[in-house]
């Protein structure tokens, strides 16, 4: 099977070469479970390039202020995980991107023009066009706004990128490389502008969580890195339901757990990914239909994470739950992937409690009965509650489906998912209030307990 990262990397040379009459050429990677931004063609980002003092200034568009200031782009340092928007430059939600201009300081021999982008959804790709300018022709505007060509004002265009792939969000790193398909030198420019579009509209978070901006000069010093470059990658491939769904495997990060991956994980993937579709419907709704699994050793004592089609997994934790908890927590984890409520914006909010109740029922009720992992107990019946969250809240969910009607959980959701879950949800589904249904519950749990408790004095 060709790497996805591989075969855009094709398709951005075609795409640079023909937009760009064999002039520029632009590669780009992609990498959906990178880390350390290592890919074959595009080099590590660079701590020592023309960028590294220049002045970047936002010429028009606005800096999202819930990540990092313009500095974060060209000081050598990129993030260590997926979803660090402080480590990251975007443009505030609900804009169509921006206009970035880079005063170099003095004529630089651009010979090399690198881009580098790293979120779990749709803020990982990235779409721009960058113009260059030498500052001292007649007429030259350095700070050009959108609705002004800047081809009218003494730029000329470079290069155009754009690493969106057809298929899916597009989540995980990016890296661009855009120089001349002759070896020459892109051109003697003292000012660079970066004119920034969004990947999408769907919402409002379609703005690219840029990294790192670097630009190498000829006639500078070789480039150097404080980036660690990332050992050998041992990834594998596979699919479920005949090639419906397609599953990357990314053990590098825990080499000593592939063997137990590959024995153990993948058959519960390939049998349960489609059983846990199914379960979930929704009218209008597919479900990703490509999903990584990733082990992570930078995810503190989190035991597992979804997010973006990628499931992260915590290689400490796992080592020490292979034969317990690892797998049924996976299966948690792919419920989460399939709930994908966060894609209705604007919609109801849904609670947390609902959120990692579904996974649990599904994981303590469907997956492992037999373990009994999410039972009320005669220690924790004074102080459960419905909303507990997680096993409790499991508990809850399979008690009302067994009394209420085993579609429940399937009509929950979809209420979720399209955003419309209200409390009164469970009126509709059940003719009671879900305050009700939590009393009803607890008492028919302490009085189960309490039958048990003679039955054993007895």
């Amino acid at each position: 099977m060709i790497s996805l990262r591989y075969l855009l990397t094709g398709i951005g040379l075609l795409a640079g070469s023909l937009s760009l009459s064999a002039e520029p050429k632009v590669v780009f990677e992609h990498d959906a479970s990178g880390a350390g931004f290592t890919f074959k063609r595009v080099p590590l980002p660079a701590n020592n390039d023309a960028a590294t003092e220049a002045k970047f200034v936002i010429v028009d568009g606005e800096r999202d202020r819930n990540g990092g200031e313009l500095a974060v782009l060209h000081d050598g340092k990129v993030p260590t995980g997926e979803d660090q928007p402080g480590a990251n430059f975007f443009f505030r939600a609900g804009i169509d991107g921006g206009r970035i201009s880079v005063d170099l300081g003095r004529s630089v021999s651009v010979k090399q023009i690198n881009s580098y982008s790293w979120h779990a959804g749709t803020r990982g790709p990235q779409v721009y066009k960058v113009y260059g300018a030498s500052g001292e022709g007649q007429g030259f505007e350095a700070a050009p706004r959108k609705g002004v060509s800047p081809e009218s004002c003494g730029w000329k265009l470079i290069a155009s990128v754009d690493t969106r792939p057809k298929d899916g969000d597009g989540g995980g790193q990016y890296a661009v490389a855009i120089s001349d398909s002759k070896g020459e030198v892109l051109g003697d420019h003292r000012h660079l502008l970066f004119e920034i579009s969004r990947t999408e509209d769907r919402d409002a978070f379609g703005n690219t969580f840029f990294s790192e901006i670097d630009v190498i000069d000829a006639k500078g010093p070789a480039p150097t890195s404080s980036v660690v470059p990332v050992g050998p990658k041992i990834v594998k491939e596979f699919t479920a339901a005949e090639g419906k769904y397609q599953f990357l495997l990314d053990v590098t990060a825990a080499p000593d757990l592939a063997e137990w991956a590959e024995k153990e994980l993948k058959p519960v993937v390939i049998e349960w990914y489609p059983k846990l579709v199914t379960m979930l419907p929704s009218e209008g709704f597919t479900a990703p239909a490509k999903v990584t699994l990733k082990f992570r050793n930078d995810i503190g004592g989190l035991p597992a994470s979804a997010g973006g089609g990628q499931i992260n997994l915590n290689s400490t934790w796992f080592r020490k739950e292979l034969k317990r908890e690892a797998l049924g927590s996976v299966v948690h984890e792919m419920v989460h992937i399939i709930q994908s409520y966060g894609r209705v914006r604007g919609g109801n909010r849904v609670p947390g409690w609902i959120v990692e109740g579904i996974p649990d029922y599904i994981r303590w009720f469907l997956y492992e009965p037999q373990t009994k992992g999410a039972e009320v107990t005669a220690r924790n019946i004074d102080s459960v509650k419905y909303d507990a969250s997680y096993r409790i809240t499991g508990n809850f969910l399979n008690w009302v489906t067994a009394n209420y009607g085993k579609d429940v959980v399937l009509k929950l959701n979809a209420a979720a998912r399209r955003g419309e879950y209200t409390e009164q949800t469970w009126q509709t589904l059940t003719g009671k209030s879900v305050q009700e249904l939590g009393e009803e519950w607890k008492k028919a749990n302490a009085a189960r307990l309490e039958k048990a408790g003679k039955t054993e004095a007895q």
